[in-house]
Formats: structure tokens, sequence, C-alpha cells
């Protein structure tokens, strides 16, 4: 009996000696967490603590306290289950790959201890707990993480993802300005009548919109490098389709499918390329990458002034396909979306989103591939990588909602897409809560403006030019008023004319061109009319009199203001609408000014890229868009051609640094579980802002300078200001 009692008396001793050992054990591991940046780590980068203290954690479980009181000690054996049989020829190098910790190495400290030592089971832990056990893990992988890719360096493996993800981002700068290029001349050859303009300019935006915010959601939940993939190849392939289709409603499918693609190219890009960079790399090389977008409108530019205006690079199939070309402009902007495919299926996924989701051999193996590549090309290839084991935070159970298995597979797509939806919204509600809440909206409110600002005036500028030039080209028009022409041949091209109660007789109009020429109250009487091509042309309240129409475009649509047609026939008449002339100078000066505008951006993006790190990203963020919009006032000045060109290059010169302090801000701001949906929102509503700046400022031309001038000023400043309050990410790892 006595020998029963003191048997249990030990037994309560040992136990109450494992329950203090594993309070010990968990306060160090808290510990671990608040002195991760100490000395240690930034002067010799030691990973070691690392493993040192799990191996300290495994040989408390492993090796209990015995019952009798006397604590736990290693075995005097010289023997175990994991070393029998083990020799010198079997030892674990520096560097070799170990594999992943068991899912209970380290961590049952952590999850509650009975008094037999059985771990409290994840299903019985409260859901806060476990999220707040995953932000520590988070936080440690996130220093952890920063001297690995220190230890990697920044070389040859960066460069060559800069120049990939760059041909990605230079797709996004094409699409967004092919559309303003090709605008005009696709409406007109598709005959689309105004009332139904300029539906194409924000249709493409609003596609983008809608894929900023889909794809960057889905680079969080699939991988950046696929989701990137995806997004690339279906801008690609309807970009191309777009080319071919005739009518206007095909058309505007294509592009919005196309602006769907290219929407997550910004989000995907900037979280990828930050997530293999160093912290004193990002700001800087983030920067630099901005530049492949101000090369995507270069492009964009040049070869918009290079091959729309030449209308003889074009073919047809009778009359119903009619092959101009701006539509080879259109193939011609998608061959960088084609490069960024083909270069994109050699690169791996981010290791950092692999740790996220729990892949630690997948990441370690990308680390090693980053490593081994910079090292190689330092001539250092016998350098090792000494990282032997990584963090991976806790990974949480998500209750998803099956699909029954008889559903037919168009209810299962749909239902697979709306369940993600679901997710990256529930995902993006996290970016809205408490202590991110504050900085979100600030963010937005940033994006929002800026994008409000710069669209809208993009807009607005072209078409003021344009204004000019029209009132410049109205005032040189020639009027000419009763006329009597007789027996004459017209075999030339007519152009900015006005005819009034004038009289044609007998005379024929045979391959001209009539350009910008109005005839009012004029007749024409046995006239012949053959391959005649009118644009910008209209006979008003004429009469035509025994007159013979043949392959003419001459329709109801220029017969207007009660013309009448009296014994008279059209045959052939030229079908579709007719592209304006080779030598339309006009074109090519419009074009010119988008070349000079992107040009005017290149110092900004340098003197951004080499100063983001030294004066700060809120400071240039702030800074930029204040003096964008004190840069608005001086539009009052702007009476000419000349100076509204130079108006245009030094707004956006000016306004370029304010883009890339709020893509690297933005991209610092997020977690890497979140960063994708976050920046994919902000994106969003930097689509949504383009497309009101389009409708409103567009709204505006002609009509008064006034309002844009203020309406600009007023959100460029306001959002500077509102930058200014956002907090300062210039030290802070990748979470």
């Amino acid at each position: 009996m006595e020998d029963t009692y003191n048997n249990r008396t030990s037994l309560v001793k040992g136990a109450k000696g494992m329950v203090k050992e594993a309070k010990r054990h968990a306060t160090k591991k808290v510990n671990k967490v608040v002195d991760r940046a100490t000395d240690e780590y930034s002067t010799h980068r030691n990973y070691s603590r690392f493993q040192d203290e799990e191996d300290e954690d495994e040989d408390f479980y492993r090796n209990p306290p015995r019952q009798d009181g006397e604590g736990y000690h290693d075995n005097e054996e010289g023997s175990s289950d994991a070393t029998e049989g083990h020799d010198d020829e079997d030892e674990i190098y520096e560097g070799e790959y170990q594999g992943i910790p068991s899912a209970g190495d380290g961590k049952k400290h952590k999850e509650g201890q009975v008094a037999v030592g059985q771990p409290v089971s994840d299903s019985t832990r409260d859901r806060k707990d476990l999220e707040q056990e995953r932000q520590a893990d988070e936080e440690e992988l996130a220093q952890q993480y920063e001297l690995i890719i220190q230890e990697c360096g920044h070389g040859r493996f960066q460069w060559q993802l800069f120049l990939v993800l760059g041909l990605a981002l230079m797709s996004d700068g094409v699409e967004v300005f092919v559309v303003g290029f090709v605008l005009p001349s696709a409406e007109t050859d598709m005959c689309v009548p105004n009332s139904s303009s300029g539906w194409l300019g924000s249709v493409v935006y609003l596609g983008m919109m809608v894929g900023a915010f889909f794809w960057g959601g889905m680079s969080d939940k699939v991988g950046r490098r696929q989701c990137l993939l995806i997004c690339m190849s279906t801008n690609g392939f309807f970009a191309f389709l777009s080319s071919f289709v005739q009518g206007y409603g095909l058309f505007l499918l294509c592009r919005l499918a196309a602006g769907f693609g290219i929407g997550g190219a910004v989000p995907i890009v900037f979280s990828f390329f930050a997530e293999v960079l160093s912290r004193e790399k990002r700001g800087e090389h983030l920067s630099w990458l901005c530049m492949f977008w101000m090369i995507g409108e270069i492009y964009a530019s040049a070869m918009a002034w290079a091959i729309i205006p030449h209308y003889g690079w074009s073919f047809s199939m009778g009359s119903a396909y009619q092959f101009h070309s701006w539509r080879v402009f259109v193939v011609v902007c998608a061959l960088p979306c084609v490069c960024a495919v083909v270069a994109l299926t050699f690169m791996p996924e981010s290791p950092r989103f692999y740790l996220e989701v729990g892949k630690h051999d997948e990441a370690w193996m990308i680390l090693k591939q980053i490593h081994d590549t910079n090292m190689r090309a330092r001539g250092q290839p016998e350098k090792v990588f000494t990282v032997n084991r990584i963090k991976t935070p806790r990974q949480l159970d998500e209750l998803v909602e099956m699909e029954s298995e008889s559903g037919n597979p168009v209810s299962k797509f749909f239902f697979r897409i709306k369940a993600e939806v679901h997710g990256i919204y529930l995902n993006l509600l996290k970016c809205f809560n408490y202590p991110m809440q504050e900085n979100m909206m600030r963010l937005a409110i940033v994006w929002f403006t800026l994008s409000f600002g710069y669209y809208g005036l993009s807009v607005w500028f072209p078409d003021v030019i344009k204004h000019l030039q029209a009132d410049e080209y109205a005032s040189k028009v020639q009027i000419h008023t009763n006329e009597r022409i007789e027996g004459f041949t017209f075999n030339f091209t007519l152009e900015n004319q006005i005819h009034k109660n004038s009289l044609f007789i007998n005379d024929q109009f045979v391959n001209m061109k009539l350009k910008s020429v109005t005839f009012i109250d004029s007749t024409f009487r046995n006239c012949y009319f053959d391959d005649v091509t009118s644009v910008g042309s209209l006979f008003r309240n004429c009469t035509f009199v025994d007159a013979f129409f043949f392959n003419t475009d001459i329709d109801e649509s220029k017969l207007i203001d009660g013309t009448e047609v009296i014994n008279s026939t059209f045959t052939h008449n030229k079908t579709g609408c007719q592209m304006t002339f080779d030598d339309d100078y006009s074109a090519y000066w419009v074009y010119f000014i988008n070349f000079l505008g992107t040009l005017a951006v290149l110092p900004g993006n340098i003197v951004s890229a080499l100063l983001m790190d030294k004066i700060g990203r809120l400071s240039m963020l702030g800074g930029s868009m204040v003096l964008s919009g004190i840069s608005c006032f001086f539009l009052w000045f702007g009476t000419s051609e000349s100076m509204m060109i130079f108006m245009l290059c030094l707004y956006n010169g000016l306004s370029i640094s304010a883009w890339n302090s709020l893509d690297v801000v933005t991209t610092e701001s997020f977690p890497t579980v979140r960063r994708g949906t976050g920046f994919g929102f902000c994106n969003a509503l930097c689509k949504l802002a383009a497309v009101l700046g389009n409708l409103i400022f567009g709204s505006l031309v002609g009509i008064t300078k006034a309002i844009p001038i203020l309406m600009a000023s007023s959100v460029l400043v306001g959002g500077g200001l509102v930058g200014l309050r956002l907090p300062d990410t210039r030290a802070n790892v990748l979470m």
C-alpha cells in the first residue's frame, strides 16, 4: 500500500516537472520573435539558432524528465532509436537539405500539454488563438526570410526575373495606350455612330478593373507565376483575335477579355518581384521595374506613329473583310505579351508564396536555385547554401463548400468560380480589419485621386490639342459661292472647302477624294461619279438630276437636310466606312505628341529610382502629387499647340515619381497572404477612376478650361496630402 502511494507521489512530481519545463520552453519560444533582429542575425547571419532551439525542444520531448524528479538527461548509453545504425559516412554536411521537420517538431510546447504529455487537438482550440499563432509564425518567417534572401545575394537571377516581369508590365502599358490610338480608326472603319463612340475605351478599363481584383486575389491562392501565366495568355489570345474580327460588338468583347487578362499584370508583377528582393534593394529595383510601363507607352506611341497613318498597309477580301493598318498595329502591340508568356515558363514560382502555403521543400529548392545562380555568376560556385530549415507558418483549415459530384462540368466550373471569388472577397475583408483598416483607406484614396487626375488629363490633353488643330483647320477653309462649272473633270483631291449655291453641269468626278468638303444648296445635272471616296464630306439641301454613281461611298448618310435625288442611278457602291488618307498629317502629329509625352517620363523615372531609398517613399509620393497638381494651374496659359505640348511633358515628368513610389508603398504595405488581393483591389480602384476621368474630362473638351484644371489640381493635391499620412514602409520586412 505504501509502495503504491510512493509511486503515485513520484508520478505527480514528474508531471509537475514536465509542466514546469513546458512553461519555460513556451516562454522562450514567444520571446524568440522579439529578439529576431538582434546583433546575432544582423552581424553574423547565423541561422543555427532556429535549429538549435528547435533541437532543444525536441530533446525535451524525446527524453522527458524522469519520474523520480531528477530532471531530464542525455542518454548515457550513447544509443537511441534516432542514432542507432548511424556511422560517420552517413553524416549530413552543412548546406545539405535535411527535409521538412515533422509536423510536431518544436511546436508541441505551444499547443498545450495535459498531465500525461498529450497535445491538445487544433479542433478544440479557439480560431483566434490559431490565427495569433500563425501571425507569430509569419513574423518569425519574415525575419528569417530576409536573412536568407541576403545570403542568396542580388545578381543574375533577380535580373533575369526583372526582364521577364518587365515584359509583362510593358504589356500592361501597351494595353492602356493601344485603346486611345486605335479608337478613332476602329470606330471609323466599323461605321460606329457617334452615339456608340467612346465605348471602346470604357470597356477595356472595366475589363482591367475586374481582372486586377480577380487575378490579384487568385495569386494569393494558387501562386504568382501560375496566375501571371494565365492572365497574360488570356490577354495575348484575345488581343490577337481582336485584330481580325469585323463587327464592332465582337471587337468590344475581345478587347474586354483582353483587358480582363492584362488587369492582373500590375498587382502580380510587383508582388512577385518584391518577394525575391532584400529590404535594402527593394525600393530602388521596384522603381527600375516601373520603367517597363513607360517603355510600353513609348513602344505603343512609336508603333502607332509608324503604322497607323500608313493606310496602304492593308488588304481586303471582297467588300466584307477589311484589314487596315490599325489592325496591324493591334497585332504588333500583342508581341510583348507573347514574349512575356514564353519567358515566364522558364522562371520558378515565388519561394515566399510556397512558404506561406506550407510547401517547404519547393521553397527551399527555389531559394537554393537563386543562391547557386547568383554565386555562379559571381565566380563563386563553391559557396554552399547554408540554410537547412525554414520556418513555415501554421496552416489553418478553411471551410469549403463542396459541389455535388453529379453536377455537369459547366455548373462545376461556375461553382468553382463562385467559391474562388467568395474566398477573394473574404481575404479582402481582412485588409480592412485592424490594424490595416486606416492604412487601407488612405491607400485607396491615393490610388483613386492619382488615377483620376492622371488618366483624366491624359484624355483631356490630346483632345484639347485636337480641338486647337480643328480650330486652326477650320480657319483655313475655302468658301466658294455661286459658281457654275460645266463639262469639267475632277480627278484630284478636294479638301477643306465649302461650296454654296453652286451649279455643276455635265461634270465628271473620277478617281478622286473629297475630304472635309461640304456642298450647300448646290445642283448636280447629268454628272458622272466614278470611284469617289469621301471622308467628312456632306451634301446639304442639294439636288441631283440624271446623275450616275459607280463605285462610290456616297449614300443616304451623306445626303442630308432635304437633299433630293431625281432620276439618278447608284451601282456597286462601296461598303463599309472609309479610312482617312495617306496625306493625313494630323494623324502623324497626334501620335508624335503622345510619343514626346512618354519620353518626358524618362527623367522622372530615373530620378525616382535613384532617390527612392534616399528621400523616402512618402516624401516622393506626396511631393510628386502636389507638384503635379500645382503644374495644372499653368494650363491657363496653354493657348497654343506648342504650349500645351510643353505642359503635357511637364505634367508627365512630375507625376511618374508618384506612380513609382505608390507601387512600392502598396507592395510593402500588405502581408504575403494578402499582398496580391490588396494590390489588386487598389489597382481596380485605379481603373475605375480612369473610366470616370475619361468620361468627365472628355465631356469638357472645347467647353471650358476652368473645371478640368480645378478638378485635376484639387484631387492631386488632396491625394498627395493623404499620401504623406501613410506609414513609412522603407524599413519593413515582407510579412
